[in-house]
């Protein structure tokens, strides 16, 4: 697909929602197709979520088409599928900005724009979000409707059904869309699929009842009280005949579909229909992943979040070597050929944390468990309990979601459950709800646990290897994005709480655990060539630290500078002056990372930059605090620090 001149196009016409009102649905059906290749044409250049967007394009003209935004408000679960509504709400001439620094966002973000209802990055929130809205738009007398758009793959998340339970039970007028493509990021797993499944299956139940329905409402007088329960009757029969079980509509919805998310003419009258109905509605809408470009649609798992690629071939455009994640997948593929109590677990995610492999060579010993992080940390802890060694694979922005059961069901019982966290640290691209940079905070105050942090893809492979075949009680590794290389001084032994000096120096420590390493050896060049001798430390854990290492080090320089990919308040450089205070030692100190407030979206070197963490700004803040330190030009320190 070509980049083609829109200047006389639909889509050239389209600055906000009122313009697609007076459009035919023979020109929205062609505005669909314009919207496709104008997504396929800029996210081959941007990266981002192609496949969820290709997907729900008819579905978005729809809604927005019936509902009056703003003043309506419209909440996109996890937000990932939301480009197409940005298109059509003001933000096409910045879409080429998307997912970049000071660009469009890709989730939605209500500083970004009034069409934005609420900030959403993770899954399984927005009913719960719609449902307060609506219920403050009832407490205030307000006259407007909420609508909250859900995928079947967010639907696996138990938040979502805490929200169906009480939505279902609040005679609140509220929409949910669920746009079912069976898919999350992965395919789906479990009885929430299967289910959606069998629906898929059987729309004649469905339609036939649509049909008696409209006859109850519209067509027979009030009256016809006989015929209008022989009715009643013909509709219950035929649904304990067809539908045996009918969740939603037991939960207190009124339920349609399912139908085609992708006939327009279709979704507009289901969604006007709702729009005048009492209480809670349920719209079940199918929809293809990756719909009208043939890579997307043959492999949505891969064209879920894609960097840039090629669209005449779907090939990345910068397909660099083996990831940390794909590091992780190899070595415990190897640990588990030789130990059958290895299992892994991960919660929709085997394609990102590099789980594949291991589904394909041990499948018994895989679990995907869906959108269910809860979950998935108990279930480890009762594997663990029961002799088994897991393996817990998830994001470390996707992990916070589990932070009770990560305390109450592994610490408190210290079980032996090895925690592989991904995408630890910044991500960039995805923003500020995907940002990797609390882990270390919230983890290293959790009793019993143990937390440890590679510099290279070598350094991961010993260390996974030492967590599931060594270690006893709860152990976490935490590991950046994309690739590493190798450094020659971190191949010693992994010894359980001791760090590596991988430089010598004498005027000032850096300690930098993971991927930090790399900057603090390339600051500390920099610092020599101005006659500043810095000693590097690779700390390898980060709980619990090494104590001794660090007292002789600091002892020796009497300055340290902890550099780390999280933030400041609470993070590793926070249990370094615990451990000076404590052991009464008189160092000076500086703490670099990042701080408190929401890390936007950018590339990775980019937010680097902003935050001072990047090798020559660290330099000039070294420099800097050895000067207000005390340091003598000769790069010797002078007096007690």
């Amino acid at each position: 697909m070509n980049r083609k001149n829109h200047a006389n196009s639909l889509l050239s016409t389209i600055t906000g929602p009122e313009d697609i009102k007076r459009l035919s649905i023979r020109e929205l059906i062609a505005l669909s197709g314009e919207i496709r290749e104008f997504l396929i044409n800029t996210v081959s250049n941007t990266g981002g979520h192609i496949a969820p967007n290709l997907g729900v394009v008819e579905l978005t003209l729809a809604l927005h088409r019936v509902y009056d935004t703003p003043r309506d408000k419209i909440i996109w679960d996890v937000g990932h599928q939301t480009y197409v509504h940005k298109i059509l709400t003001g933000r096409k001439g910045r879409f080429h900005t998307l997912r970049q620094m000071d660009g469009l966002s890709g989730f939605p973000k209500t500083e970004e724009s009034e069409y934005d209802a609420f900030n959403t990055g993770h899954s399984s929130t927005s009913i719960s979000a719609a449902l307060g809205m609506a219920r403050a738009r009832d407490l205030k007398g307000e006259n407007y409707h909420v609508a909250a758009v859900i995928g079947d793959g967010a639907l696996t998340g138990g938040m979502a059904f805490e929200a169906l339970n009480d939505a279902g039970n609040a005679r609140t007028n509220l929409l949910i869309v669920l746009n079912d493509n069976g898919m999350s990021i992965a395919p789906n797993v479990g009885g929430i699929s299967r289910y959606l499944s069998r629906l898929r299956m059987r729309p004649f139940y469905y339609k036939t009842r649509e049909s008696i329905q409209s006859l109850l409402d519209r067509k027979l007088p009030k009256s016809g009280k006989h015929v209008r329960r022989i009715l009643h009757r013909i509709k219950s029969t035929m649904k304990s005949f067809l539908m045996p079980s009918m969740f939603f509509e037991d939960l207190g919805f009124r339920y349609f579909g399912p139908i085609d998310g992708h006939n327009i003419r279709e979704m507009i009258r289901v969604l006007e229909h709702a729009r005048t109905m009492k209480g809670p509605v349920l719209v079940h809408v199918c929809t293809v992943k990756g719909k009208g470009y043939r890579y997307a649609e043959e492999k949505p798992n891969v064209f879920h979040g894609i960097a840039p690629f090629e669209i005449e071939t779907g090939e990345l455009k910068n397909n660099g070597g083996e990831s940390y994640s794909q590091v992780f997948g190899r070595k415990i593929c190897e640990l588990a050929k030789d130990d059958p109590d290895i299992v892994a677990i991960t919660a929709a995610m085997p394609d990102g944390t590099g789980l594949n492999p291991f589904r394909e060579s041990f499948s018994r010993r895989f679990y995907d468990v869906g959108i269910a992080e809860q979950h998935a940390v108990t279930f480890a802890a009762g594997l663990a309990k029961g002799g088994i060694k897991p393996v817990v694979a998830i994001y470390s922005t996707f992990l916070q979601r589990a932070y009770d059961q990560m305390l109450h069901d592994v610490a408190l019982q210290n079980l032996h459950v090895v925690f592989a966290i991904d995408r630890a640290g910044v991500v960039g691209d995805d923003g500020e709800t995907h940002q990797g940079i609390y882990d270390i905070a919230y983890i290293k105050t959790m009793p019993n646990f143990t937390l440890m942090a590679p510099a290279s893809p070598r350094e991961l492979e010993m260390m996974l290897a030492y967590a599931v075949s060594v270690h006893k009680g709860p152990i976490a590794i935490r590991y950046p994005r994309g690739t590493g290389s190798e450094i020659e001084a971190l191949k010693q032994p992994i010894t359980y709480g001791k760090g590596l000096v991988v430089r010598e120096g004498k005027d000032v420590t850096l300690v930098a655990p993971g991927n930090f390493l790399r900057m603090a050896l390339k600051t500390a060049a920099l610092l020599e060539e101005e006659g500043i001798s810095c000693e590097v430390i690779n700390p390898r854990f980060i709980k619990p630290l090494d104590k001794q290492l660090l007292r002789t080090s600091i002892g020796k320089t009497g300055r340290v500078v902890v550099m780390e990919d999280g933030i400041v308040s609470g993070g590793f450089g926070s249990s370094v002056l615990e451990f000076l205070n404590g052991e009464r030692i008189p160092a000076r100190s500086l703490l670099m990372g990042f701080p408190d407030e929401p890390i936007p979206h950018g590339d990775r070197n980019l937010l680097y930059r902003k935050y001072g963490l990047d090798p020559q700004a660290m330099r000039d803040r070294i420099r800097d605090f050895l000067k207000a330190s005390g340091k003598k030009e000769d790069g010797h320190a002078k007096g007690t620090p």
